[in-house]
């Protein structure tokens, strides 16, 4: 069985919402896994549940809450990819989830 893995929500809750979907593709990539639309979602509610729960249901991640944050991190050119495809981090999304998770350090998330 796989540990579960979340951060105190008082810490993430000031960190935005496009970080922590960098960070979380950032997270699966380190892992040597492919980052898939499936997997982001899951990895971004078992990080950070309270930022990605479906309302009504506090047990299940909203999938919706990623839909625009992505557009825009692919607009900035932060991440390629798409719902159907694969994502990724660019060279500059890279460089951004580097500072990311020193960030989080600081915060003392990691």
């Amino acid at each position: 069985m796989k540990k579960k893995i979340s951060f105190d929500e008082e810490l993430y809750a000031r960190i935005a919402i496009n970080d922590l979907i960098i960070f979380a593709i950032h997270s699966i990539k380190r892992k040597g896994r492919e980052c898939g639309f499936e997997d982001l979602v899951s990895e971004c509610f078992r990080l950070f549940p309270k930022t990605f729960v479906f309302s009504k249901y506090p047990k299940w991640p909203d999938s919706r809450k990623l839909d625009r944050p992505l557009r825009d991190l692919r607009r900035k050119g932060l991440v390629k990819g798409k719902p159907k495809t694969i994502f990724s981090l660019t060279a500059k999304g890279k460089k951004k989830s580097l500072e990311i998770v020193k960030v989080f350090r600081q915060i003392k998330l990691l």
